[in-house]
Order: C-alpha cells, then sequence, then structure tokens
C-alpha cells in the first residue's frame, strides 16, 4: 500500500535514488594492486578492538561483536561522505558482481507471478539451456526443498539457486504440467552493461549503457563497430539513469570520441597526487555528431564522460542536469571479509570543473535534493536547472558551464509532471503488465520469434489490442479502462509491445520500440534530421 503521495507519484525516481546510493560510483578496486589482505597491520589493537574485545570477554550477556563492530564502522563511514561506504562480508560478494560484470549461476532471469517461480529467459549458451531449462518452465523445487507455494522473495531465489562456478545444482520444474527435473552445472554469466544498441534509422546509432562495469568498454567497442558496419554517422549515446562505475572504463570511452592527447579528467585528493587522464590512441568516432543524454540520476563516471566531451565541444548534451557525484573510491579490504570503499580523491573535468554537489549539510539533505529540485521546478524549468552559486566556465567553443552540482545540458528537456504521466508510473510499477506480456507471450511464441529483426517487429507488430485484453484480464478491478484517455491507452499498449518484445530481443528490443515514443530521443532526432 503506498502510503505517501510523494512516494506514489514518484515511486520510479525514489527507486533509482536508492540504487544511486547503494552502487559504488566511480571507484577504483584495490584488488589489481595484489593486495589480498587487510589494508591496515599493526600488531597492536586499536581502541576500538580493544573496546569489542572487553565486550566479548567481560560483558553480562552474550554479544555478536561482529554485529557491534560492523556498526561501529558504519557509525564512522556516517560522518565522511555520502559515497564512503562499508560492506559487511554477507553484501560485499554482491556488491562487487554488480559491476564486475559477471557472476556465478544457473543462466536464467526469473519472474515470480503468484507464489511460483517462473522463467522468463534462459540465456543463449548458459549453463541452463545447456540442459534444457525453456522459458515458461516454472520451478518448484531446488535440490530437494521445495519453493512453490512459499512466499519467498526474489532475493531468497537467488540464494538458492547461485553458486560457485562449477558446482551443482538440481532444479525441478513444471512444463506443460510435467514435472521434470535439471542437474545443471553452475557457470560465469556474463551481465551486460550496454542495453541497447542498434540503428535508429539509416545514418543514426543508438547505445544504452546502464553502468560502468570492469566489461563496459569492450561492449562498448563491439557495438560501435557493428554499428559502423551499418552506416553509422551520428550517435546518440543514452546515460540517462546510469549511476556510474569504474572511472578508467568511461575515460576510455571518452578516448574514442576526442582526438590528439586532450585532458579528459584529472583527480586529486589532501592524501592523492593529481593525477592526469589524457587520450593515448586514435578514437574510433572522433568527427561524427555525437548527442549523450543525461537526467538527474546520470552519476559520477557517467559526469566523467559527460564533462570532458562538454568541456571540449565534443558532444551535445541533452535532458536535464546530472546527479553531482564528483569522487572516487577505492575499496580496502578489511580483516573478516568485509571491505571499505573510501572516498580518496575528487575528479574534475578538463576546464576544471569539480562536478561534485556540496554534502555539508549531511547525507538526508543531499539525497532529498533531487526530489527539492523536483519541488523547485528544477526539473521542469530549464532557466533552474543549473547548480545555485555554481562557478563559472567556458568551455573550448566559450560555451558557459557551471561547476558544484552536476553537468548542465547544453539542450534541456524538461521531466514530464503532467497527471497523465504520474498515472502511468503507477500503472507501469504494477506486476499486471509484465504478467500480461509474459502470458502472451508464451501462448504467441512462434508468432513473435517468426520476426527476423526487432525493426521488423517493431514496424510490423500490430496486436496491441490483443495484449491490452490479456493486460485486462491479468489486471482485475485494479485497472479501470474507462478512467484512462486515448492517449494514455496508446502509451500502455506501446509499453506492452516492447515488454514483449524484451522476451525476444531483451532490452535492446525493449527500448528500440520505447523510444519510437522518447521525447528526448524525438528530439535528438529532430536536431539530425534538421541538420541534413
Amino acid at each position: 500500500m503506498i502510503v505517501n503521495k510523494k512516494l506514489q507519484v514518484w515511486l520510479p525516481l525514489l527507486f533509482s535514488i536508492v540504487l544511486v546510493i547503494g552502487m559504488v560510483l566511480g571507484y577504483k578496486l584495490n584488488s589489481d594492486r595484489g593486495n589480498k589482505g587487510s589494508f591496515f597491520s599493526s600488531g597492536r589493537g586499536s581502541a576500538l578492538q580493544q573496546a569489542l574485545d572487553l565486550i566479548r570477554l567481560k560483558y553480562v550477556d552474550s554479544v555478536n561483536t561482529d554485529s557491534l563492530g560492523g556498526q561501529a564502522i558504519q557509525d564512522m563511514m556516517n560522518q565522511l561522505d555520502p559515497h564512503s561506504v562499508y560492506f559487511p562480508p554477507a553484501e560485499l560478494q554482491t556488491a562487487n558482481e554488480d559491476l564486475q560484470g559477471i557472476f556465478e549461476g544457473i543462466g536464467v532471469e526469473f519472474n515470480i507471478f503468484g507464489d511460483t517461480v517462473n522463467v522468463v529467459y534462459v540465456i543463449p549458451g548458459g549453463p541452463s539451456e545447456k540442459e534444457g531449462l525453456q522459458i515458461g518452465d516454472r520451478i518448484v523445487k531446488v535440490n530437494d526443498e521445495v519453493i512453490a507455494g512459499k512466499n519467498l522473495d526474489a532475493d531468497a531465489i537467488r540464494k538458492k539457486i547461485r553458486g560457485e562456478s562449477g558446482s551443482k545444482v538440481t532444479v525441478g520444474v513444471l512444463r506443460n504440467n510435467q514435472a521434470k527435473s535439471f542437474t545443471i552445472t553452475r557457470g560465469n554469466i556474463p551481465v551486460l552493461s550496454v542495453d541497447a544498441a542498434y540503428m535508429i534509422d539509416k545514418t543514426t546509432g543508438y547505445i544504452k549503457l546502464t553502468k560502468f562495469t570492469e566489461k563496459s568498454y569492450e561492449e562498448f567497442m563491439r557495438a560501435m563497430e557493428d554499428l559502423q558496419k551499418q552506416g553509422l554517422q551520428n550517435l546518440v549515446f543514452d546515460l540517462r539513469g546510469n549511476g556510474g562505475g569504474f572511472m578508467n572504463e568511461a575515460v576510455d570511452m571518452a578516448d574514442e570520441f576526442l582526438d590528439g592527447d586532450k585532458l579528459i579528467v584529472y583527480t586529486e585528493g589532501v592524501n592523492s597526487h593529481k593525477q592526469e587522464y589524457r587520450c593515448k590512441r586514435p578514437g574510433i568516432f572522433e568527427k561524427g555528431k555525437l548527442f549523450i543524454l543525461v537526467d538527474e540520476l546520470t552519476a559520477s563516471a557517467s559526469e566523467v564522460l559527460a564533462g570532458a566531451l562538454q568541456d571540449w565541444c565534443r558532444a551535445t548534451i541533452v535532458g536535464r542536469r546530472t546527479f553531482g557525484k564528483g569522487l572516487v573510491q577505492e575499496q580496502f579490504p578489511l580483516d573478516g571479509g568485509g571491505a571499505i570503499r573510501l572516498t580518496i580523491a575528487r575528479y574534475y573535468t578538463p576546464m576544471g570543473r569539480s562536478i561534485q554537489r556540496s554534502y555539508e549539510k549531511g547525507k538526508k539533505i543531499y539525497m532529498d535534493e533531487l526530489w527539492d529540485r523536483y519541488s523547485h521546478g528544477d526539473l521542469i524549468s530549464a532557466d533552474s536547472n543549473k547548480s545555485s552559486n555554481g562557478k563559472v566556465y567556458l568551455t573550448v567553443c566559450k560555451d558557459t558551464v557551471y561547476g558544484g552540482g552536476g553537468i548542465m545540458p547544453s539542450l534541456f528537456v524538461p521531466l514530464d509532471t503532467s497527471v497523465t504521466q504520474q498515472r502511468l508510473n503507477h500503472i507501469y510499477n504494477t506486476n499486471g503488465l509484465n504478467n500480461a506480456t509474459y502470458n502472451y507471450y508464451l501462448q504467441h511464441q512462434a508468432e513473435i520469434n517468426a520476426y527476423k529483426t526487432a525493426t521488423d517487429y517493431n514496424q510490423q507488430f500490430n496486436r496491441g489490442a490483443d495484449i491490452w485484453q490479456e493486460l485486462l484480464k491479468e489486471s482485475g478491478d485494479s485497472l479501470n479502462p474507462n478512467a484512462l484517455s486515448d492517449t494514455e491507452k496508446e502509451s500502455i499498449q506501446l509499453r506492452l509491445k516492447a515488454l514483449l518484445a524484451r522476451y525476444r530481443w531483451r532490452n535492446s528490443g525493449y527500448f528500440q520500440v520505447l523510444n519510437s515514443n522518447d521525447g528526448v530521443v524525438k528530439r535528438v532526432m529532430g536536431l539530425v534530421n534538421g541538420s541534413k
């Protein structure tokens, strides 16, 4: 139940904010330096360790001193900047996997409909496909444990299915109401950060990057090479919602757009000497028209890339002012299996801009600023879409830019705050759409799979009314079609069509359909076509 009107209206935005907080925005792992033990090694225990030892040896009741120690470390982190983070041992593996671009598992994507785990995608060439799992299989047992009807959440299911590469797990499934069993050898499963890469028209390509993992630059280069074979002359590079990741991946991508030995970014801190990152190779796309899409959740490494291209006037930045995170973290392991990701430096754009917002008033106010920006019109007014009191800088082409509060776009596109969009956002965040498209796909797999490309599907598929009826059946009384305008119904049907494309072409198909009615993409294509 949604208690607060703000949450009801802006639930997608707030969820994304939580992701931004939780993600490591632009850090460098310490493991590549060969540091296998704790960063701190001393023969004498600290005052904190002495206190924990006393509690363990003398306290009147039994106490989990590991938990106490973790809380003490977290309290210390709370006194620092908002992006210095402590990960206890139980959370560290998941946190690392998010940016390593790989995890160990069986290679399926699942969704929970009702109380049953349904396989909604099987990774081609992955462990599950090799053993014969299919979309539509319902997982009812893992090893000897029945999981159907237990109301387990997605995290609990993942913990049961995942495991070390090379280990085995037996899953029992129902397929067409017949019980089957599969013993699967877990493997290394790639997590792609390039969500979509396709040609919008004959000369304009589109790439959607969700984060900067250890594999992002490789993925980006494969996508660029593929688009160039298709006639790429203009590129729309979508960084909306990209909370960052490895800064070096962003630097390598910037190098592909800039010529010579141009400065891309530099970092500096009280205990970290200034370090410059410059172009070092001929780029794959130094001359074509380039558009970078950003919004209020574009952060860290994304801002490194956008800031460098803006300072050198290499790209047109389109959208809304970015998050404003200009701090670099490095990971340090701790005894016992936890780790600290500590801010060690600030990064600066080529013209010397710090993009970091102020956090002097505390973490809560810092993170609440996105809501404040909406409340004061910053997301809907171009005049307010710059950092207040930010220092003024000039790019190489004498455009005015600002420091101290994110990257301000050259072309501002406001957030849609209409009542219509609020109502649609609420519908999009229910399970009805996912359930309806899943059921429709299971019944029409042959028809959907007959389309050779997502472009053919997007242009030729016209069964929106059929999926709409499936949605009404799935939603029951929770969706009142009479309360929706024709425009809202069309938007929902487009979302259903995009979700259906995802079963066949993954996120690339999803975005290809959805972007056909995306206001920001439309603005960019207007510029491209106007320039012709």
